[in-house]
């Protein structure tokens, strides 16, 4: 059987918060889905060669067009991101450049059902880049945005094992000068109860969408 709904990440880290929320959205919708890193494939960003404006089909030689042959197909997409430095990572910028090759004259992706993971640091930031990918997704791609969920991240220097004594240290720079990693537990998407919980009604209702498509 074919797969319904893509989930796809930015996430570079192996089992990420960001991975764990896409695959419960892609679970809660009871399809057949199939989940995509990024960061284990090579998709560089639109080199605007206009190659693909003939027949909607990117000439770059990388992963991308074999990724989009199942973008094409799913009929429902689960895109995730995270802020780095404020803004969204590069894995997942790239992947929404090469988007482009897919809108010329024939608009391969309007109508498709789609949602948005994000985890982030500052709420700001996130706000900025959740916007940003609705008016892609939206305005320049003509999907149809079913939701975005956020999820609060963690700071690398958690995990990093310098974190207490360097003087670059993003604990010091959030919680102050005596900041320890020790002191701040790592942050789990599933203790993020409101956020888990609409994760899951978002990914029913893809579930719901398409289910009735189907029988259409």
């Amino acid at each position: 059987m074919s797969i319904e709904v893509l989930g796809i990440s930015g996430s570079p880290i192996k089992n990420s918060n960001t991975d764990r929320l896409i695959q419960a959205v892609l679970d809660a919708t009871e399809l057949e889905f199939e989940f995509v890193k990024l960061s284990r494939i090579n998709i560089r960003p639109c080199l605007a060669c206009k190659q693909c404006v003939p027949d909607n089909i990117c000439k770059v030689k990388d992963d991308f067009p074999e990724l989009a042959k199942k973008i094409k197909k799913a009929k429902a997409l689960i895109i995730g991101a995270y802020t780095p430095y404020k803004q969204i990572d590069g894995f997942t910028k790239a992947l929404l450049e090469r988007f482009w090759s897919l809108r010329h004259v024939n608009n391969l992706l309007r109508g498709k059902l789609c949602a948005t993971v994000l985890t982030y640091l500052s709420p700001d930031a996130s706000e900025n880049v959740n916007q940003s990918l609705a008016i892609e997704l939206k305005e320049m791609e003509r999907m149809e945005l079913i939701g975005q969920v956020r999820i609060k991240g963690n700071i690398p220097c958690l995990t990093c094992g310098e974190g207490d004594e360097c003087e670059m240290s993003g604990l010091r720079k959030r919680y102050g000068p005596d900041a320890r990693a020790s002191d701040y537990p790592y942050t789990r998407v599933e203790d993020q109860k409101e956020v888990w919980e609409e994760a899951m009604r978002i990914g029913r209702l893809i579930g719901e969408r398409v289910r009735t498509t189907n029988r259409g």
